[in-house]
């Protein structure tokens, strides 16, 4: 049976007051979320997403992978909904996500914003979704240069995102992984300074805990200008992992969900 051993670390930053940054870490579950910097509520809207994401793939560990990540962008996008409803002031609040889940058979990728998604594989770096920002649909139409991208002032305007209304449908597709293989996700705090070839040495060098703290450190050298979120995980073969996993960054605190009581998941510091 297929199953990720995962860690994870984030920081605030050494710029912004607070982390909207949400991640969980898993055996079948991997998870970043990413407050919409400087929109309304960020770390409610991360915390939101991150808590029914995970909370819909423990209730239905086994099932289809696709199918169960899009239940619960689903479920996320109907709490971010019910939050802005129950406090007017929330309203705007969104989130990204990208979230890789198995069945110990199958994995699928769920994927909206501009955090990223990678797959180390025999020594080369992959990066499996695609930013959902303006300059992004710049490159893609020949516009702008990928280096040209990396500079460009509204780099960080998202147009995809969960947010509780029309229009936040994720990506959500299979992703094809071996044993052996390494999936890395992040908030764009990281990828905004470090660039590819720097992980990609970063995960040559490390295993999966010294890597993510590597990274880390590298982005809060550069300025850490945003929260730094960054996990890893590595494909295994062996029997099932029942550990409930780890929840990271905002969603830990449990005042920034809509309704924690909505569903039941353990915390983890």
């Amino acid at each position: 049976m297929l199953r990720l051993s995962s860690t994870g670390v984030t920081h605030r930053g050494l710029v912004r007051e607070n982390n909207e940054d949400s991640a969980f870490c898993g055996a079948d579950l991997m998870l970043v979320a990413d407050g919409v910097g400087g929109g309304a509520a960020g770390e409610v809207a991360s915390a939101t997403a991150a808590y029914a994401i995970t909370a819909v793939t423990m209730a239905r560990r086994g099932d289809q992978p696709a199918d169960v990540l899009a239940e619960g962008v689903a479920a996320a996008q109907r709490e971010l909904a019910a939050g802005v409803r129950s406090v007017p002031d929330r309203a705007g609040m969104a989130t990204t996500t990208t979230a890789v889940f198995t069945d110990g058979e199958r994995f699928a990728l769920a994927h909206i914003g501009d955090s990223r998604g990678y797959v180390w594989r025999e020594d080369e770096l992959t990066r499996i979704t695609r930013d959902h920002t303006y300059v992004a649909t710049l490159v893609d139409d020949g516009r702008l240069t990928e280096a040209a991208a990396a500079e460009h002032p509204w780099r960080n305007v998202v147009l995809r995102t969960i947010n509780g209304e029309v229009g936040g449908s994720a990506d959500v597709m299979p992703l094809d992984l071996r044993v052996g293989d390494r999936v890395l996700l992040a908030s764009d705090g990281l990828t905004d300074l470090v660039d590819e070839g720097e992980i990609a040495a970063v995960l040559h060098r490390h295993a999966d805990d010294a890597a993510c703290e590597t990274l880390r450190d590298l982005a809060l050298a550069r300025g850490g200008r945003d929260n730094v979120t960054v996990v890893i995980g590595t494909v295994h073969d062996g029997p099932r992992v029942d550990s409930v996993g780890r929840l990271l960054g905002a969603v830990v605190d449990p005042r920034n969900i809509v309704d924690p009581t909505a569903v039941r998941i353990a915390h983890s510091a």
